[in-house]
Parts: C-alpha cells; structure tokens; sequence
C-alpha cells in the first residue's frame, strides 16, 4: 500500500486515504482532496448500513472489510477527523510532522505512532497528539490504547470496536 495520495475516481484510480508513508498532501489540492474524502467517508458509511445490523449505528463498528484492511480504514478514520499525516521526501526521509499507520501484529489491528523529521518535536508532542487521534477513530468505530515502546516512545495500538 502506498501513503495514499491517489484521486477519487480520476481516470479509474481510488482514493486512499493518507497513511503517513507518502509525499506530503498538495495543498493547491486542498480542496479537492476534502470532497474526495467526504466521498470516501460516506461511502463508507453507506456500506456499513448495507452490510451492518438492520437499525445499528452505521459509525458504532467498521465493516468486515475494513477489519481485513486496518491499516486503509484507521487512516480514513483519521484524515477525516482532521489530522494532519506524516510524510516521506523522495529519498525515503521524514519530511513532515502527523500520524503514520502501520499494520498491527495481529491481524485486524493497525498502529499509529506521530513521527516527524528529527529536530522537529513530534516526540515532545506525541502524547498530546495521539490523544488527539483516539477520539477520531472512536467516532468511526475503533478503539485505540496508547502504549510505550522502545526508547520511551508511544504509540496507539488500534482494532475494531466491538459491534
């Protein structure tokens, strides 16, 4: 999967959504990329009600093919909440400050950490930060517990809400 910069239908592409792995989000595009997140997100929805529980709340949990796609569903969650992504230059480097989710260890579970370019204070700010995600992804259904990993860092561990 790439950091998700594609457009929503433009020539038979598909909107991903923004992992934190990709360049940074243009924003001469700015608002193109908030329809087609609003697209993405309501098409979402819409499958939710399809394939959920007749009468059940269509942001209470994801879908099942979200649960096989953790990483794709927690950064729609997240680019939609509002949160800014991390991003990566074109030799690989950090090159910008927000979120990056990476598949979990066990399957259906994503994790989100805040990274940014060394000097740039996502560390200092990571707490905060991370806090900031939990109730992006708990409005869309996923639950998320912050933990500490090597050298002190935090991190979300993220998965699917009971529904």
């Amino acid at each position: 999967m790439t950091g998700g910069q594609g457009p929503a239908d433009g020539g038979g592409g598909v909107f991903e959504a923004a992992t934190g792995d990709g360049p940074p989000l243009p924003e001469a595009d700015a608002e193109q990329r908030s329809r087609e997140l609003r697209a993405a997100v309501d098409g979402l929805l819409q499958i939710r009600r399809l394939t959920g529980r007749r009468g059940g709340d269509p942001k209470a949990a994801p879908a099942e093919w979200e649960r096989r796609q953790p990483v794709r569903a927690v950064a729609l969650a997240l680019e939609s909440g509002g949160l800014v992504p991390s991003s990566v230059d074109g030799s690989g480097g950090r090159a910008g400050t927000g979120y990056r989710v990476t598949a979990g260890e066990r399957p259906g579970t994503a994790v989100v950490e805040w990274l940014g370019p060394p000097g740039s204070g996502a560390a200092q700010e990571e707490a905060a930060a991370l806090g900031a995600c939990v109730p992006a992804l708990a409005r869309l259904g996923w639950e998320a517990l912050l933990y500490r990993g090597p050298r002190g860092r935090r991190f979300l561990e993220v998965e699917p809400m009971a529904g």
